[in-house]
């Protein structure tokens, strides 16, 4: 967080709006990430492996142009592979991910998206709280 600025907030988030916003308007498709992996192995997979593939090279685009080194995991690859995982089972559990409860759940009016992102972020909470203060 020590190279935030309001203005890259910005841009991001107008940035990540528009494609969510792109994708419903031109493919009737809501940018849930978890929906989006999930939905590979069915027949409509070329869009889904586009957009995963646009978003991995934004990203990498953003860190070159910023000439930042590459980031180094803090944590062991088992805690990061079991931290997916149990990140994939509650996006199962709970019918969708922040992308798509938060970002574009959240826009179109959904209570249930609400009760949602409420739940996340109440989760994430109380585990940075455990895990800075507890363990």
């Amino acid at each position: 967080m020590s190279a935030f600025t309001p203005l890259s907030g910005l841009l991001g988030g107008m940035l990540i709006g528009l494609s969510a916003a792109l994708l419903l308007w031109c493919n009737g498709r809501v940018a849930g990430i978890s929906g989006i992996i999930g939905g590979i192995r069915r027949g409509d997979s070329l869009w889904r492996i586009a957009f995963l593939m646009a978003m991995g090279a934004g990203g990498m685009t953003t860190l070159v142009l910023s000439g930042k080194p590459l980031p180094v995991p803090a944590s062991s690859p088992l805690l990061l592979i079991s931290a997916g995982l149990l990140v994939g089972l509650g996006t199962r559990l709970g019918s969708g991910c922040t992308s798509g409860h938060g970002v574009c759940g959240l826009a179109r009016f959904s209570v249930r998206s609400l009760v949602a992102v409420m739940v996340f972020m109440a989760t994430a909470m109380l585990t940075v709280f455990i895990v800075r203060h507890l363990v």
